[in-house]
């Protein structure tokens, strides 16, 4: 293989910059610049097409923003403070309890009620004091949410997960292989057994042990007592309806949020002298992940505008010959490397169909093998990525504190402990299926 395949160099530098504590935007700049020059163009030129690349997640930003506003407005409400406190006297001092009910949560957040990250700066900071109390090592709550953030997608076809698996459908027909979306999920439930075997050795293992965080502004919730139900909370509950509606309807994050915003104001639950500062916080807790979501877009295109991933695949069609295992292998690994530059699993599939489907067909892998190979490589590198939401947004929520690494405490943990099952489990997956 080509050692200085652009994909490859830029990756690793990537991750490097990263793992030197180098801030994550300014790693994703300067591997973006690395890729292009790796590929024969001019740092102009390669700087060029990141920034005209940054536009395509223009929406996600704004979005992240306006949830970031909507967030501090609802916990302003103490409907967050209720909430929590209700979690609090289920796990009955028990942390795994209240790990797995965080683990509920998420996987609502993707299917059921299609929210994504935005509960997460609500539910989370004020469970930090819990958490703190029972010694919770917050790398185990991290691959709770991040297995919440990630698994439904890949198993259920409900939500995100609809999307995610008409995608995989769509992009396979476009490249000769015919699918139904119902032959996704099907064939993605054992890559997603193996992210669930993931999550376990992580809570019950690896992260079992007590860890101890110094007392912040993040307190337990107080007695139940403490918390009655009044009318701004009911108002609140009509503008979270009010925004899932206008989200589902629009298909808009952005106008989902905004109507949030606008019921809390209309009705008098947010003042009007109160929306400056609800804004700086929405900014101060989201404007972090909104840029390096835009950074990451232009850095994708700085990899797909190169053609370096086809050259890169184009290299492992040479290597492995006519041997399905090797090949499965390192079409695995390229999708881990460029979902980690990436940074979404979603942007990664198209990029990827166009070599894989064509070289399963030529080696004999079945449709349901080349949807496990498609979409585990899609999938792989979202867990671990630093430029990931599904690793940004437990970040955001374990972090408030500022007693809880992005590289160490969020992208490493997660990368171990659900990128190397899913290797495993697709690897086996698109060979028996």
């Amino acid at each position: 293989m080509e050692l200085l395949n652009p994909v490859l160099v830029s990756v690793l530098a990537m991750i490097i910059l990263c793992l030197c504590r180098l801030n994550v935007i300014l790693s994703l700049l300067i591997a973006g610049l690395i890729g292009g020059v790796a590929a024969g163009l001019s740092i102009k030129q390669s700087m060029d097409i990141l920034i005209s690349g940054m536009g395509d997640n223009a929406e996600t930003a704004l979005s992240y923003i306006l949830l970031g506003a909507y967030a501090i407005a609802i916990s302003q409400t103490g409907l967050a403070g209720i909430l929590s406190n209700r979690i609090s006297s289920l796990v009955k001092g028990k942390k795994v309890i209240l790990i797995f009910i965080i683990v509920f949560i998420a996987c609502l957040s993707q299917n059921l009620i299609p929210i994504h990250i935005a509960f997460i700066p609500i539910l989370i900071p004020p469970l930090l004091g819990i958490m703190n109390k029972f010694r919770l090592d917050r790398r185990a709550m991290a691959c709770g949410l991040t297995f919440g953030l990630k698994a439904p997608y890949i198993m259920l076809p409900v939500g995100f997960g609809l999307v995610f698996h008409n995608l995989i459908k769509d992009q396979m027909i476009a490249n000769g292989v015919s699918v139904e979306t119902s032959q996704v999920w099907k064939s993605m439930l054992i890559p997603g057994l193996g992210m669930f075997a993931g999550l376990l050795i992580a809570v019950f293992i690896t992260y079992s042990g007590q860890r101890n965080y110094k007392t912040s502004g993040y307190n337990e919730p107080e007695d139940t007592q403490s918390f009655q139900w009044n009318k701004s909370h009911t108002l609140t509950l009509i503008s979270a309806i009010s925004a899932f509606v206008v989200q589902l309807s629009t298909e808009s994050l952005p106008l989902g949020a905004l109507t949030g915003l606008g019921v809390l104001l209309i009705s008098g639950t947010l003042k009007w002298s109160e929306m400056e500062d609800t804004m700086k916080g929405g900014l101060q807790m989201m404007a972090f992940i909104a840029i390096v979501m835009l950074v990451a877009s232009g850095y994708g295109k700085v990899l797909r505008e190169t053609d370096a991933v086809q050259a890169f695949v184009g290299h492992l069609n040479m290597i492995v010959g006519n041997s399905k295992v090797l090949a499965a292998l390192f079409m695995l690994l390229t999708g881990l490397l460029v979902t980690m530059g990436i940074g979404t699993s979603f942007g990664t599939i198209p990029i990827l169909a166009t070599i894989f489907c064509p070289l399963g067909i030529e080696l004999g892998f079945s449709a349901a093998g080349i949807i496990v190979l498609l979409g585990v490589a899609g999938a792989l590198g979202d867990a671990g990525s630093p430029a990931s939401d599904s690793t940004l947004g437990p970040t955001s929520g374990l972090n408030m504190d500022n007693q809880h690494d992005h590289i160490k405490d969020t992208c490493i943990p997660t990368f171990l402990h659900f990128n190397i099952p899913l290797i495993i489990f697709g690897l086996v997956a698109s060979l028996i299926l």
